[in-house]
């Protein structure tokens, strides 16, 4: 993640069905949080977990160029779905979220959908296969 630090040129970057668990996870968002040019980033079953979702979280409440993101199957938990619910309420340029079967369950649903009520650019969000129940789907409705 080093080199994702520096590069200023590579706008789209897919690194599915890898193992890059919770450490490349963390790399991959200090990275994040000083490129100024990755537009799109595919983690697709990574297992980065929950150390891993919320240090995407941080990195993404900073981050001024990602359209894209796609983090799911990586069993983020709650704890990573409240962080990326933090930073979607200050992140002004992330468009499309994939957080498909990534165990957020309700808290992170909340977190989400308390962002979406000052997020204006959100265009497509999937949190689908969560574990969301009735008071998750209250909150996003």
């Amino acid at each position: 993640a080093s080199a994702l630090r520096v590069n200023a040129v590579l706008t789209n970057l897919n690194l599915r069905f890898n193992h890059i668990g919770p450490e490349g996870g963390v790399a991959i968002s200090k990275a994040l949080a000083v490129n100024g040019v990755l537009t799109d980033l595919n983690l697709f079953d990574n297992n980065i977990g929950p150390e891993g979702g919320v240090a995407i979280g941080k990195a993404l409440a900073v981050n001024e160029v990602l359209n894209v993101l796609d983090i799911s199957r990586n069993d983020i938990g709650p704890e990573g779905g409240l962080a990326i619910g933090e930073a979607l309420a200050v992140n002004a340029v992330l468009t499309v979220l994939n957080l498909f079967d990534s165990s957020i369950g309700d808290v992170g649903a909340m977190a989400l959908a308390s962002a979406l009520r000052v997020n204006g650019v959100m265009t497509d969000l999937n949190i689908g296969g969560n574990e969301i129940s009735d008071e998750g789907a209250t909150a996003i409705a």
